[in-house]
């Protein structure tokens, strides 16, 4: 429950920081934070996303205990990645004052965007430490500091000094500063087994963890580069302005589906790899492939959800130069976003139980293929929204490849029809109750949308026991639900 309550406190705040800086920033520097931003996610992934792979995978308390190595392996790989980034970080700087001291000067964007990284990397590193050993107390602490270190940091910057540079310099920093509270919980010092280090086991253990993240990291990696394509893309043919409104749109939406499938994907991998290392592989499918149902259960109906108080979120929150375009934008990117989604959360994890990732590298690339193709054709037929458009159709594509790797062939995997189609009717009947409310005034739409959505959807999930979420309710909280109607 805690790590629940930490994900929903961390989609929150970063849904309410994201609209604070657009407003103080406004649209062209808030194009300019979002592209940065978005180049700190790639590095971010093709630099440290195999260390925190590699933590939820192979860590877990009985490692920590027996193969001290493994830990001590990730802390020396991210140490060396870290200083090697902030040293080049430090010579972009320095170039940068040197040939064009002004904030929006692309080396010291680019040295900004590096520092950004770093914390990101040291953050989401910690964060997988403390999945990987269930811990969730310590997992909702490290994002509560976080969250309030961002708020202050990235808030008070924008405010006191709106240059996207500096914004991002205080993003980085809030999230390498909420580690330092949170070492002595997370770190193995207190095992005492640093002496006892095999020879060697170091490095044939970071050959096991690249060997294994490396396709992972170049799928994520290519699904990183299409939005920061995509905004480039739209900041050269139509002004920072536009890559603002585009940006906001893409952020906000992709935080939403992103916190929600990170969470279950928190408790619901790591109960994956418990049943592959109690009861073998075949148990670990078993259990992947309950936990797609309830992945789809839960992401499908917040796709539509999103979808159905776009308008009123646009007229209660959006800050009014990005009105208009926020919801244009919305519409279109939310089937991508989704699609996205599922495949991180739902798909992928098949393939990471397996140890066999190279089929997720295909899947990327055919995406980022149909997505290169739409850039060059859309935007001349419908202008900007033509790159959401493209971005929509790219990782549509990815997700039907991936999906017939793992559902075709000798070791295809079962899926849950029953549930499947149950949450995609669940899901029909939710926006059936939902649409007469969608165009009253935001301020009566927004509840009026939530509390009719949650009504309906949450009767159907209750009483046909969609994924088995009814279950799994009654089993966590045994004296306070009653029995279904029969």
């Amino acid at each position: 429950m805690a790590v629940i309550a930490a994900f929903v406190l961390n989609a929150g705040l970063n849904f309410v920081l994201g609209i604070a800086i657009a407003r103080m920033l406004g649209p062209a520097d808030f194009g300019r934070f979002a592209l940065a931003t978005a180049g700190a996610v790639v590095l971010n992934t093709l630099l440290f996303e195999w260390l925190r792979l590699s933590a939820t995978r192979f860590y877990s308390a009985r490692v920590r205990e027996a193969e001290p190595w493994i830990r001590q392996g990730l802390d020396r790989a991210y140490g060396a990645v870290a200083l090697a980034l902030f040293a080049a970080a430090a010579l972009c700087a320095g170039l940068g004052i040197a040939v064009d001291p002004t904030p929006e000067g692309r080396l010291v964007m680019t040295a900004g965007t590096m520092v950004a990284a770093i914390g990101i990397g040291l953050f989401d590193y910690h964060a997988a430490l403390a999945r990987a050993r269930f811990i969730g107390g310590a997992y909702l602490r490290l994002v509560v500091w976080k969250n309030a270190l961002a708020f202050v940091l990235m808030a008070g910057t924008a405010w006191l000094f709106p240059q996207p540079v500096w914004v991002l310099i205080a993003g980085g920093m809030s999230q390498f500063l909420a580690v330092i509270p949170m070492r002595k919980v997370l770190g193995d010092r207190l095992l005492g087994h640093a002496a006892a280090l095999p020879r060697g086991r170091v490095r044939e253990t970071l050959r096991l963890f690249a060997a294994y993240a490396l396709p992972l990291i170049a799928a994520n990696a290519v699904y990183q580069i299409m939005p920061f394509l995509n905004r480039a893309a739209i900041a050269g043919s139509a002004g920072f302005a536009e890559a603002g409104y585009f940006a906001l749109a893409a952020d906000l939406g992709s935080r939403a589906f992103s916190t929600l499938g990170a969470a279950l994907d928190l408790l619901l991998f790591q109960i994956a790899v418990q049943a592959e290392e109690h009861h073998g592989r075949e148990a670990a499918e078993t259990q992947v492939s309950r936990n797609i149902a309830i992945v789809v259960a839960l992401l499908l109906p917040c796709a539509a959800g999103y979808w159905a108080v776009t308008p009123a979120l646009q007229g209660l929150i959006v800050p009014e130069e990005f009105r208009g375009p926020f919801a244009a934008y919305t519409d279109l990117l939310i089937p991508g976003l989704l699609c996205l989604s599922i495949m991180n959360f739902a798909l992928n994890p098949i393939f990471q139980i397996r140890r066999r990732t190279s089929p997720v590298v295909s899947a990327a690339l055919v995406g980022l293929a149909v997505n290169g193709l739409g850039l060059v054709l859309l935007p001349r037929w419908i202008g900007p929204q033509g790159v959401a458009v493209a971005q929509t159709l790219g990782l549509v594509a990815a997700v039907v490849v991936l999906g017939l790797r793992a559902l075709a062939g000798s070791e295809r995997l079962r899926l849950p029809g029953r549930d499947l189609a149950l949450t995609t009717g669940a899901c029909l009947a939710m926006v059936l109750a939902v649409l007469p409310f969608r165009r009253l005034e935001p301020a009566l739409a927004l509840p009026a949308c939530i509390v009719a959505g949650v009504a309906v959807y949450g009767a159907l999930v209750w009483f046909l026991d969609i994924a088995g979420l009814r279950t799994v309710a009654r089993e966590r909280f045994p004296k306070r639900l009653p029995a279904p109607a029969r």
